[in-house]
């Protein structure tokens, strides 16, 4: 895990994230075990309530499990879970805006898809 705490959010969120994006790029595999809440208050200096807090925010999403006296770890079909989570977000987010200031703007459906695509090649 490699987190550089802010004060951006609450630091259990950024605990929770930090383990989703680990899972996202492979790092934390699914049926792997996660640092417990000891290590992750011991490596950012944080409360252990703290990372509990964050981890248990996945528990209840369904994203880690408990195997009691062993620890916490990674669900099956966490990766989806977390991808579809996301992209909700990112919908809600983003994309529903941006539709209502394109409407403002009169920006046309094919125009803004290909400012879209533009985009997309300029970042490549």
């Amino acid at each position: 895990m490699n987190l550089n705490l802010s004060d951006e959010k609450s630091i259990y969120l950024q605990i929770g994230e930090s383990i989703e994006n680990d899972i996202l790029r492979g790092i934390l595999l699914e049926e792997e075990r996660v640092p417990s809440t000891n290590e992750l208050a011991r490596a950012y200096s944080i409360n252990p309530a703290t990372a509990a807090k964050g981890i248990n925010l996945l528990v209840e999403q369904g994203i880690l499990y408990k195997k009691r006296g062993i620890g916490m770890f990674v669900a099956s079909g966490a990766k989806q879970q977390i991808i579809a989570k996301r992209k909700n977000s990112f919908y809600d987010s983003f994309i529903v805006s941006l539709v209502e200031e394109a409407r403002s703007l009169s920006i046309s459906e094919d125009e803004l898809v290909e400012m879209i695509r533009r985009a997309r090649e300029e970042k490549k």
